[in-house]
């Protein structure tokens, strides 16, 4: 088979993987297209594979690694512009309250994902979010499944812990302005 038959039926699982790694368009190109340079003089290899989803998915995740590794060693590290996770994503069956809300909320879970370190980001977006099984990471990664139950067991808690924290930090400012307002309303009278 050519390199195009074999990529073309995994590249939007593929890209959807990277940008969920990366969390910037540009970045999450760069990674696909830096896999695809590497894989295509070892077309015929590819396709000998036989879960090439999977061997695929591990070697995105590695060069991912590779790449953070690399820029944390870097002492140089180059700004880009933030964009908005999904904002591309229409919500045309919400009004606009309950739009706003989802939007706010995907944010959140976005940037409480974006916080947790490398390792377990990594796991849980193949596990949660792109629903591979253990086993399909254990031979990913080539990492013990009792290990990966652990990292995933450690990354919802981290999240559960981090949206609890910014929920009630949200309450609190939301209320004290309106506690201050009545405050002042009162000793006004």
């Amino acid at each position: 088979m050519d390199f195009d038959s074999l990529m073309r039926p995994h590249l939007d699982a593929l890209y959807r993987i990277s940008f969920r790694f990366c969390q910037h368009q540009e970045d999450a190109e760069d990674l696909l297209q830096d896999l695809m340079i590497k894989l295509y003089p070892r077309c015929e290899e590819l396709d000998n594979i036989k879960n090439l989803k999977a061997w695929l998915t591990k070697s995105l995740y590695h060069l991912f690694i590779d790449g953070k590794r690399k820029n944390n060693r870097s002492p140089l590290q180059l700004v880009d512009d933030e964009t908005t996770f999904y904002e591309s994503t229409p919500c045309h069956e919400l009004g606009p309250e309950q739009q706003l809300a989802r939007e706010q909320r995907v944010q959140q879970v976005q940037c409480v994902i974006n916080q947790l370190s490398d390792e377990h980001r990594g796991v849980l977006v193949l596990h949660d979010i792109e629903g591979y099984r253990l086993s399909e990471l254990q031979e990913m990664l080539g990492v013990p499944v009792g290990t990966l139950k652990s990292r995933i067991h450690r990354a919802r808690a981290r999240m559960r812990d981090m949206l609890q924290t910014n929920s009630a930090d949200s309450t609190k400012s939301e209320i004290a302005p309106a506690q201050g307002n009545l405050f002042y309303a009162k000793s006004v009278k």
